[in-house]
């Protein structure tokens, strides 16, 4: 960006509650529950924005009105100066928010994080068999 600091307030905010799975659409989820995806970080949402090569900053300190202790959110410039965009796969704030609700459960950080329980719950899962079905009245 030619070495000087860019003006970051014309740049789309995009706050995690918008792609949380764990939201409604009153609490401020903007994406359909079935693309959305659990608990996502302000740091996931810019390691994809990233890699989808769209430039963004992180702003740690501001929160979202509707749920202010959640903190932080990202800033992202989805066109340059001259009106051209950094990623043509990508015209609009919700195709942002598609995009990166699809790379989120996909990020290295998360990863590690869920391989193991999803072990441990496996195993807890076939010592109780029988379970489930339909009650008798």
């Amino acid at each position: 960006m030619n070495g000087e600091v860019p003006n970051i307030k014309k740049w789309v905010v995009f706050y995690p509650v918008y792609i949380n799975s764990k939201k409604t659409v009153a609490e401020g989820r903007r994406i359909s529950l079935a693309k959305a995806c659990e608990n996502p970080t302000c740091a996931e949402i810019a390691d994809c924005c990233n890699h989808l090569k769209v430039p963004n900053a992180i702003e740690i300190d501001k929160a979202y009105p509707r749920d202010f202790m959640q903190r932080g959110r990202v800033r992202v410039q989805l066109k340059r100066e001259d009106g051209t965009l950094w990623n043509p796969a990508i015209s609009s704030r919700k195709q942002l928010m598609l995009q990166v609700a699809e790379l989120v459960p996909r990020h290295p950080g998360r990863t590690k994080k869920q391989e193991a329980p999803s072990t441990s719950s496996a195993a807890a899962g076939s010592s109780k068999p029988g379970k489930g079905g339909r009650k008798k009245r």
